[in-house]
């Protein structure tokens, strides 16, 4: 392409907006909609763009953003819980499908020093393309998608001593991995681990006192690309970086504001790398080659396939998660093209063998979510009717990640609210609009995050999708009526509980569908029923009084909800409903001779 960058940032913008949808429509995924569209932009379809290593360099942020998301996920505490599938099935998946591939590749008349390179660069998958895939099937929290993702995890760590092992088996001298180079990268991982956590909390608390999103926003992304540049300086995976730095950040009370402004950045740039993995597919070398590629590409998936369906088994998986297991894993991984490049510079590959490695990868990422979606259809055609067995090894031990009740505002009424679900070790998910409150109930052990939640974005990073009653206890009634106004727009079928200030404050949440609970109502019943009890009425007699004052004005409620837009309506209306209350009780005392008295305050202030 001969233009600028404008044009070329246009192009595939237009290229994302127009293959997405249609793939998405006939049920293929987002993925393979990005690839098509890589292809068609490449340079050896339309060809309008011809340098794609440069785009794919820049779209790596992508997958380090992807990284640190994740890493927001996982607590250590549940990172702990993981160790034993991340190295378990981590290490056995890596090792047998090197060692397979390996020993084919020696077949194929490699040396044995490139078929252990290339073999180990082979058994590594794509976690950028295996992750979107497990999120587009909703299946990151079944037991294979927590499997796969620890596997996964364990392959970005093993890719750390493959890369310093290249020059090593080169025999490229001046580029061996040295005492230095060691001490850089676990002085690098002792900053990031020891100081990363008081560091990260004191910026974003800083921050957030500015009151300014962008800030915020420019904040968030310079600690993912920041701590991905320190690793990279100091020799290891810049993705592995940002994971870190999300877990150090994930029982943090930023965490939420944080996952809302990163998510966009991170869905454009996988979207360009997806796209720059399709560019990269090189058709001519397909069509020079098409048997060996295709033959490639079938043992790749095949053993790939074989090892992880095995693994899955020997983790006590059923069948049918241990085949899903390896329908997302047995692609080639977006590390390996950076493997075989850097095999070509210490002279253990070729320029042919290079170019058929990277379409045999290439076309394994292409071809993965096409074929995962047909197994997926055929292992619901034989559905089993057994019951599934728990999840492997210890994952199943994983505490649930999304409660089902959020709590928005955490001053004094959203508290007690917060105490009572606390003392029956119900979860939820509460947030704080004032970064001061946050800091402040934080230090007594309260469990809560930073965030404004009249905004969409912080809603679903907050898992709103997953809420099932959403409390609205902000101070401020115009905020409360946003909330739940754009509560009722993204998850209408959940139940919305919120806080009102006055009878005009509930009708119009009651307008939303909303159940509105006034602040002061409860507590001025209580005080009404110990004056009673202080006058000398028996407390049984008291406490009925109240009871049936309570239902006799909850209705009056519902009542004036249907013409509080009428001035004269809700004044006849309240006349009409003190009379009835007065007879009510005149009735219980045998006594209706009795003139009422005048109702300080007609049913329309509280």
């Amino acid at each position: 392409m001969q233009g600028g960058g404008l044009e070329l940032a246009l192009v595939l913008l237009l290229a994302a907006v127009v293959a997405v949808p249609v793939f998405k429509r006939f049920g293929l995924g987002a993925v393979l909609g990005y690839l098509a569209a890589g292809v068609m932009l490449g340079p050896h379809v339309l060809a309008f763009v011809h340098d794609a290593e440069r785009i794919l360099n820049a779209a790596e942020i992508g997958v380090v953003m992807l990284l640190f998301l994740i890493g927001l996920e996982l607590s250590p505490a549940r990172l702990m819980v993981m160790r034993r599938p991340v190295f378990g099935g981590g290490t056995l998946q890596v090792l047998v499908s090197a060692g397979l591939l390996g020993g084919l590749l020696l077949l194929h008349h490699f040396h044995w020093k490139s078929a252990l390179v290339v073999g180990t660069a082979l058994a590594l998958s794509s976690t950028a393309i295996g992750l979107q895939l497990l999120s587009e099937h909703k299946a990151l929290n079944s037991d294979y998608g927590r499997f796969g993702f620890a596997i996964l995890l364990f392959q970005d760590l093993a890719a750390i001593p493959l890369l310093a092992a290249i020059p090593l088996l080169g025999g490229i001298r001046n580029q061996t991995l040295t005492w230095q180079h060691v001490a850089s990268a676990l002085g690098a991982l002792a900053v990031v681990i020891l100081l990363g956590r008081p560091l990260l909390r004191h910026l974003f608390g800083t921050v957030a006192r500015t009151r300014m999103p962008e800030v915020f926003t420019a904040s968030a992304l310079l600690v993912v690309l920041g701590t991905a540049w320190l690793m990279q300086k100091a020799g290891l995976s810049p993705s592995l970086g940002a994971f870190l730095a999300g877990v150090l950040l994930a029982d943090s009370e930023y965490r939420h504001e944080i996952e809302s402004q990163i998510e966009p950045f991170k869905g454009l740039l996988l979207g360009l790398f997806f796209i720059a993995i399709g560019m990269s597919i090189d058709l001519a070398r397909i069509a020079a080659e098409p048997a060996l590629i295709a033959l490639g590409v079938g043992l790749l998936l095949a053993v790939k396939f074989g090892v992880l369906v095995l693994v899955g088994l020997a983790a006590r998986m059923p069948l049918r998660s241990a085949l899903m297991l390896g329908s997302v894993l047995w692609l080639g991984g977006e590390f390996a093209f950076v493997v075989f490049n850097e095999a070509e510079r210490a002279r253990l590959l070729d320029r042919v063998d290079h170019d058929r490695l990277v379409a045999i990868v290439s076309l394994s990422m292409a071809l993965t979510p096409v074929l995962m979606i047909g197994l997926k259809r055929l292992l619901r055609l034989r559905a089993p009717s057994a019951p599934a067995r728990p999840a492997p090894d210890n994952l199943s031990e994983v505490p649930a990640q999304h409660p089902q009740v959020l709590i928005a505002g955490m001053g004094r009424f959203g508290q007690v609210v917060a105490r009572l679900l606390t003392a029956r070790h119900i979860p939820f998910v509460a947030l704080e609009a004032d970064p001061d409150t946050v800091e402040d109930l934080r230090r007594f052990g309260n469990h809560l995050y930073y965030g404004d939640p009249t905004r969409p974005d912080l809603l679903r990073a907050a898992g709103g999708d997953q809420i099932r009653v959403f409390v609205m206890a902000m101070d401020d009634p115009d905020t409360n009526l946003r909330a739940v106004r754009l509560i009722r727009r993204l998850y209408p079928q959940a139940r919305v509980l919120a806080r009102a200030r006055n009878r005009q404050h509930a009708w119009k949440l009651m307008d939303m569908s909303a159940e509105p609970f006034r602040e002061v109502f409860g507590s001025s019943l209580e005080i009404g029923e110990r004056v009673l009890t202080a006058l000398g009425i028996p407390a049984a007699t008291a406490q009925e009084h109240v009871r049936r004052f309570r239902a006799h004005d909850e209705q009056l409620l519902k009542a004036q909800h249907l013409v509080y837009d009428d001035e004269a309506a809700v004044m006849q209306t309240s006349r009409d409903a003190r009379a009835d209350l007065m007879h009510l009780f005149e009735a219980d005392a045998g006594d209706g001779d009795s003139e009422p008295p005048a109702d300080p305050a007609p049913a329309r202030g509280d």
